[in-house]
């Protein structure tokens, strides 16, 4: 473990110094660090720095199945309203024994201890949780919180834990992977569906027929999705039931830690989808109502479920939740090797209406008293506690409502993520498809939207994600080329409606990609226009995988022009990784015609003209720019790109302040200072 000391905050409103806009709310800010610091000292009893939270954080090493260093067993689990316990499986015929019983110890913790011939690697188990007394004495079977490997019945479709302790421990062969400064360029991606088969895809699919393309395409960090245990594969993974169980329709836990592994030695870095936004309701499976009550991780009363997802929400005031959840953070770092988290639903997280319907246009929308400070505090302790674990983790916060200081440093009065997502990007970029005619398009308006962040924050700038391809929305290549995708993708054919859907789909991404604040993600197939949207097996699709899956083939067939949307994508990225351009933070606008709907900026040494007019070409297009000579380093109209090579990419531009080039209708040009 690296620890470090306890981050030194010169000023709790050095956020407010930053800001002016600030000022009005110096006290409740400080009132949520105060709330931060008390957190703090109930979890660790007053003792100071994050090696104290990093020893906090243990839980995952006392509770659940352990096999002792002599071959017996041991199970733990904090079940403080249960009057009885017993463990039940295959081992037993699942039936409540006298020597299967667990004992009660302090704090509302039970304990069994069983000898070694008892139990062996691969059997399936549960608790027998008993709650009440008399008449009013209830039971259930419950996978136990801290269970670290379930598996459900082929047949009966129950899920149950399993003893898991294989013979041979995964041997780690590279070590993990630090950015060293390098911007992010995620690939977001989810296993099962990572396939062209109709199937559930598993870990080591995905380590040899995925991997090799995400490296190939240039991107440095992969967002895995629907790593913990979920009882219903439709959820996407976001309906959690066991939090420290690595879900085993993909595989086992080692074939998991061989993924991560390759990866590593490709010099790509993983980073885990964490949901700690909720959990499943399921009673059975999940944590919900484990030892008879509804509130031992979790909130009861008013605030019992999420009013749109019908899950069960984390009281993050509560020590036994700070314990679970601060304990699952290290776990997945420690026993996986994981190189961070996107955190999910921050924003449901942070605020106590949820965000819901709620627009955050203005400040007085995060300090009108609707804000979580448990919440809040409990996301900076993780972020503290991540980074003493790992100091050079990637932790995201997925939030749509931009809090002053989410993504801010510690030691600036921040909260400590190091990444916000950019939720307003595709957001505006379905607004103008969807509501703007091609000659409507703004350039004034788009720069602004995607370069307006804030300057104490890093955000990781998106065009769209998983949640823009779900059933019932659209992805971008869907908006734009819509049915004629199906019947207009080959070289040789002719469709105007195809020329400006490939066109527009490069020049949205390179604009979102090049006015990135410090990271920029893609979806799994989103980067060669993959057609149709996602929808997992349901009742409603009479469970077809047919939309749960990538279609390879496709990106792989020279003769398509989906093969041309693929070469592009990994042009640019592979561009952008090499020259490190997003560590350039000032972006410098050059030249803006609204009418003709030209758009000049530059970052760093690079130079990025872009053209959305449907139809006027600009042979004299002009621009001031630094004196010296210029070079074509990637020209969306290329034809290998799918374009019509209308530019002369081989030619060297000289500028002495201006810079002339042939700019062709919607094409955009990079061009690098020699």
């Amino acid at each position: 473990m690296n620890s470090v000391n306890r981050p030194k905050i010169e000023s709790t409103c050095e956020l407010v110094e930053g800001d002016p806009w600030l000022e009005p709310y110096k006290k409740v800010i400080e009132g949520w660090e105060s709330q931060i610091q008390i957190l703090r000292a109930k979890i660790t009893e007053g003792r100071q720095g994050q090696d104290t939270l990093a020893t906090f954080a243990l839980a995952h090493h006392f509770f659940g199945l352990f096999q002792e260093d002599d071959g017996s067993w041991v199970l733990r689990e904090r079940l403080p309203n249960a009057t009885r316990v017993y463990l039940i499986g295959d081992f037993n015929a699942w039936h409540e024994t006298v020597d299967w019983r667990l004992r009660r110890l302090e704090g509302g913790v039970w304990e069994g201890r069983f000898p070694q011939n008892l139990l062996t690697h691969g059997q399936h188990y549960k608790l027998r949780v008993y709650w009440g007394e008399g008449e009013g004495e209830c039971s259930a079977e419950r996978i136990p919180p801290h269970a670290r490997r379930v598996v459900q019945d082929v047949s009966t479709k129950l899920f149950s834990a399993q003893v898991w302790v294989p013979q041979h421990s995964y041997q780690w062969r590279n070590p993990s992977v630090t950015l060293s400064g390098s911007p992010p360029l995620v690939y977001e991606a989810h296993v099962g569906m990572s396939g062209e088969e109709g199937k559930v895809h598993s870990f080591l699919e995905f380590k040899e027929k995925v991997l090799p393309r995400i490296a190939a395409g240039g991107y440095n960090t992969i967002q895995l999705m629907a790593i913990q245990e979920h009882p219903y594969y439709g959820s996407f993974g976001y309906q959690v039931a066991n939090f420290f169980a690595p879900s085993s329709r993909f595989g086992t836990p080692e074939e998991l830690k061989e993924l991560i592994d390759t990866a590593h030695g490709m010099g790509i870095a993983v980073i885990m989808d964490l949901v700690h936004s909720h959990a499943v309701k399921n009673e059975v499976e999940g944590i919900s109502k484990a030892d008879g009550s509804y509130t031992l991780y979790c909130h009861g009363g008013a605030r019992f479920e999420h009013p749109a997802w019908s899950t069960r929400l984390f009281d993050y005031g509560k020590v036994e939740t700070l314990h679970f959840l601060l304990s699952n953070c290290r776990y997945w770092l420690e026993e996986f090797r994981f190189d961070g988290f996107r955190f999910d639903g921050v924003t449901s997280m942070l605020y106590f209406d949820h965000g819901l319907g709620r627009s955050f246009d203005h400040y007085d929308r995060y300090f009108d008293g609707n804000l979580d400070p448990d919440a809040l505090a409990y996301l900076t302790l993780a972020n503290e506690l991540i980074h003493s674990i790992n100091p050079n983790a990637i932790t995201v916060a997925e939030d749509m409502s931009g809090l002053p200081g989410l993504a801010a440093p510690r030691k600036q009065g921040g909260f400590g993520f190091d990444f916000r997502l950019a939720m307003g990007v595709p957001d505006f970029w379905i607004k103008v498809l969807k509501e703007r005619r091609d000659e409507e398009w703004n350039v004034s308006e788009i720069f602004w939207e995607l370069t307006n962040r804030r300057k104490d924050e890093k955000v990781i700038a998106y065009c769209e994600s998983h949640d823009q391809a779900l059933v019932g929305d659209k992805t971008i290549i869907f908006r734009l080329a819509d049915k004629e995708m199906y019947w207009s993708m080959r070289l040789t054919d002719e469709s105007l409606i195809i020329d400006r859907a490939i066109a527009l789909h490069k020049i949205i991404r390179l604009l979102t990609l090049s006015t990135a604040g410090s990271g920029y993600l893609n979806f799994m197939g989103n980067e060669f226009g993959h057609p149709e949207w996602i929808d997992f097996p349901r009742e409603g699709n009479n469970w077809s995988y047919h939309y749960a899956r990538r279609q390879w083939s496709l990106v792989d067939n020279s003769e398509l022009k989906f093969a041309a949307l693929g070469r592009y994508d990994q042009d640019i990225i592979r561009l952008f990784s090499k020259a490190k351009i997003l560590l350039q933070s000032e972006i410098v606008k050059l030249y803006e015609h609204i009418e003709d709907q030209v758009i000049a900026y530059q970052r760093g040494h690079y130079i990025f003209a872009v053209n959305l007019h449907g139809t006027r070409s600009y042979p004299g297009f002009q621009c001031k720019c630094q004196s010296g000579e210029y070079r074509v380093v990637s020209c969306s109209d290329d034809a290998t790109f799918g374009g019509f090579s209308r530019l002369d990419s081989k030619r060297t531009y000289h500028s002495d302040g201006v810079l002339s080039l042939y700019l062709p209708s919607r094409t955009a040009v990079i061009l690098e200072l020699a």
